[in-house]
């Protein structure tokens, strides 16, 4: 077997709970029921390994280090109290080997519809300040390819290590690029650098496995006239904004008859009709009414052809879910309240999206529970949308694997009528929702999932596989700060 080059010791997790943020938020610190759970699940892995005869490292890289991590959070959480949700899985998945592959592996098709890459080697990285060049503070700085002199931390973060973390390092068959807020001018990754990244798939020889946004503010002078060579020259498959954001600081509504309804306008003469729009993580009190859901039932209901994708479904990161509430004006409920004021049906033309949302909800089981069966309630079955929002948190494959194993109590689905979380469902979520949106382009792609280069380059390298288990985003107040200074 090759010799592993990452965590020897076997110091990582391979389900992360930390408090990494996407870099739209400021993190949010672990209380003290999440240091449990992860010391819990390090002295469980130290056994488990023991009694299997293998050294720690090559117990967490399996599937029964995986299912032992998730079994560890589910006896940390347990202590609280009753659960509201749990991961799903024998209580022997964490010594058999066979319990714990049908616990946390699986062959669905995973369509990630929020991916992110940024080229810290990019033009705009020569308008940063001094103070805010070095990447050092950010977790995975300190990689094995960084490791050289002057700027050569900067490799931790190309285009290649997002293929591994993306392709080889989780089971993900497709995903979207997506775009953060920015000025035309001072943005983290262009749309010729997004497309550069999806070439180098292709260059391996893979099916066209990256499928690009094309990011739109129409309250900045110049983004609607360029939609028309985002979508004639560069095929972009769909639109991505953010209402709460603006170059003077001021969000704008999609029903804005000045900004919104021009833009939803031209997304549809132009036939790219997909408008993905960040709703929640708020970036702070400027415009935080502009994060909320308002205006998404008033938009799907006037442009029933056109499918709204709300990114982090309205969540707003350290705040509890719990069941509807119809006097919330943030997070989910208010997602739901705009659908049931505006006649949007279940399964309609508004899609919710779990970038950023479910790898916070993996700390809380509870919120958990709530947001996926209100979601999947009220939004519909159909149309809840897999997304990560990584490379931000690393390889999406604890994510993945969390998500496989989570389960509703029985209690909250009887109380609230939340569906049960089976196999088939969850093969819904993890992709074949996003086909509803995406159309048949898509679906012709999938046979060819499991024929291509990358396909046989992933196989290979699941014989000795080498995950980092680490995280991209900033994980405390100076981190975030030094982003914010990147201009992110």
């Amino acid at each position: 077997m090759a010799k592993i080059l990452q965590d020897p010791d076997g110091t990582r997790l391979p389900i992360k709970l930390d408090s990494t943020s996407n870099g739209e938020f400021m993190p949010i610190p672990l209380d003290a029921i999440h240091h449990h759970a992860n010391r819990l699940a390090l002295e469980d892995a130290d056994r488990n390994a023991r009694r299997r005869g293998v050294d720690r490292r090559s117990f967490l890289v399996s599937a029964c280090g995986a299912a032992s991590t998730l079994l560890a959070f589910n006896s940390a959480y347990a202590t609280r109290g009753e659960r509201g949700g749990y991961f799903e899985l024998d209580p022997e998945a964490a010594m058999d080997p066979q319990l714990a592959v049908a616990g946390v592996e699986g062959k669905e098709f995973i369509f990630d519809v929020q991916g992110h890459f940024v080229n810290p080697t990019g033009a705009w990285t020569q308008k940063l300040p001094e103070d805010a060049r070095p990447l050092s503070g950010l977790p995975n700085a300190s990689c094995e390819a960084g490791q050289g002199p002057g700027r050569a931390y900067l490799d931790c973060f190309n285009s290649e290590q997002f293929v591994q973390d993306v392709f080889m390092d989780s089971d993900t068959d497709l995903m979207v690029l997506s775009f953060v807020p920015s000025r035309a001018d001072a943005e983290p990754l262009t749309i010729e650098e997004a497309a550069a990244t999806a070439e180098i798939v292709e260059r391996m020889n893979g099916t066209h496995r990256l499928l690009l946004h094309g990011r739109v503010n129409p309250n900045q002078p110049g983004d609607l006239d360029a939609m028309d060579q985002l979508a004639e020259h560069w095929g972009v498959s769909a639109w991505k904004t953010y209402t709460q954001w603006g170059p003077e600081g001021k969000g704008f509504w999609l029903d804005d008859e000045d900004t919104g309804i021009p833009f939803l306008e031209k997304a549809r003469q132009l036939d790219v009709k997909i408008v993905a729009i960040h709703k929640g993580l708020p970036f702070g009190p400027d415009s935080y009414e502009h994060s909320t859901c308002a205006d998404i039932g008033r938009a799907a209901r006037l442009y029933p052809d056109i499918s709204f994708l709300v990114y982090h479904s309205g969540y707003v990161a350290g705040t509890s879910e719990g069941p509807y509430d119809p006097n919330r004006e943030d997070g989910i409920d208010a997602l739901v309240t705009s659908l049931r004021d505006n006649g949007i049906t279940p399964n309609s033309n508004v899609y919710a999206e779990l970038g950023s949302t479910w790898r916070y909800l993996m700390r809380d089981p509870d919120s958990a529970a709530h947001s996926l069966g209100k979601l999947l309630s009220y939004v519909g079955e159909d149309n809840v949308l897999w997304g990560t929002d990584s490379i931000w948190y690393g390889s999406p494959q604890d994510q993945i694997q969390a998500f496989r194993s989570f389960q509703i109590a029985d209690r909250l689905q009887q109380m609230y009528g939340y569906p049960k979380m089976t196999a088939e469902l969850r093969a819904k979520v993890f992709g074949l929702n996003a086909l509803k949106p995406y159309g048949q382009k898509v679906a012709d792609l999938m046979p060819r999932f499991g024929l291509d280069t990358v396909a046989t380059l992933r196989s290979d390298y699941r014989t000795r596989p080498d995950p980092h288990f680490r995280t991209y985003g900033p994980r405390n107040r100076r981190e975030f700060m030094n982003l914010m200074r990147w201009g992110a």
